[in-house]
């Protein structure tokens, strides 16, 4: 069973980041991504987007909601539920079914 955080306080987060190097850190990323140590993360309904081929304005017309509803899922900001979650699954999995419903 995960272990519960606890909340640091004021005094404990400012202690913490007066320890920090934030230049040492920055370039540490960078080193890591030169090295390809980093991790891309792509969300479901980029993936079912992209299996189609269609722009992030057709998908999301084909879908039935608003560009800006379908970023927040690329990005991760929002989850879709119910129907469209089913759908980008069909999308993802079966394509052609999406742009033969599409194309009718």
């Amino acid at each position: 069973m995960p272990s519960k955080s606890k909340k640091l306080s004021s005094a404990e987060i400012a202690a913490f980041e007066a320890k920090r190097d934030i230049g040492a850190e920055i370039l540490q990323s960078i080193k890591d991504m030169k090295a390809g140590k980093g991790k891309v993360v792509v969300s479901s309904a980029t993936e079912a987007r992209e299996a189609t081929g269609l722009s992030q304005s057709q998908f999301a017309s084909l879908l039935g909601v608003s560009v800006r509803t379908l970023q927040g899922w690329e990005q991760g900001r929002k989850q879709p539920s119910g129907a469209a979650r089913t759908l980008l699954a069909i999308a993802r999995t079966n394509p052609k079914a999406v742009l033969a419903v599409s194309a009718r």
